[in-house]
């Protein structure tokens, strides 16, 4: 009977099968991982900071250019004070009693017991 039994448990197993039932397929809304709002803050900052970066870059070219001319003129300043003062040396020079008197004996002037006194211009006083 053992071995009968056996059969009677496997016979109900074979016919019963389990009834297919039908998959619905389920649409999930996949989300990312950036919100729109999100989207347009970062848009916003990141505008701001290419703005940022365009205004500093024009702020330095616009300083160089300054220290440049800058530059230019000291420089132009510098070489007119550099002649000006050639210019004094020699007037000084030109403007030596004994050179005036030695061209007004040339030109047939007589100094008579006199000393020549060299006089100041009003510039030089300033």
């Amino acid at each position: 009977m053992s071995a009968n039994h056996a059969r009677q448990w496997q016979q109900p197993r074979t016919q019963q099968r389990p009834e297919k039932q039908e998959k619905v397929a389920v649409k999930v809304q996949r989300q990312g991982w950036i919100t729109k709002g999100e989207k347009v803050i970062y848009s916003a900052i990141g505008a701001m900071l290419i703005a940022a970066g365009i205004f500093v870059v024009s702020f330095s070219s616009s300083t160089d250019a300054l220290n440049r001319d800058m530059q230019k003129l000291e420089k132009t300043v510098q070489t007119q004070q550099t002649t000006n003062e050639g210019l004094l040396f020699e007037m000084k020079e030109l403007s030596r009693p004994e050179r005036i008197t030695k061209i007004a004996e040339e030109n047939g002037l007589k100094i008579q017991n006199t000393q020549v006194k060299q006089t100041t211009a009003y510039n030089e006083t300033e």
